[in-house]
């Protein structure tokens, strides 16, 4: 019981560490476009 406690805690941190990295580059993706825009005029 306490071995699937550790698992599913580990995994749910796992999980949301993911998803800060693919935000982070989804924020910097959208930054680059919009510079490369702006350079553009």
């Amino acid at each position: 019981m306490t071995l699937t406690k550790i698992s599913t805690v580990m995994l749910v941190a796992l999980m949301l560490a993911s998803c800060a990295n693919t935000i982070r580059g989804v924020g910097r993706d959208v930054n680059q476009s919009a510079d490369a825009v702006q350079d553009s005029f």
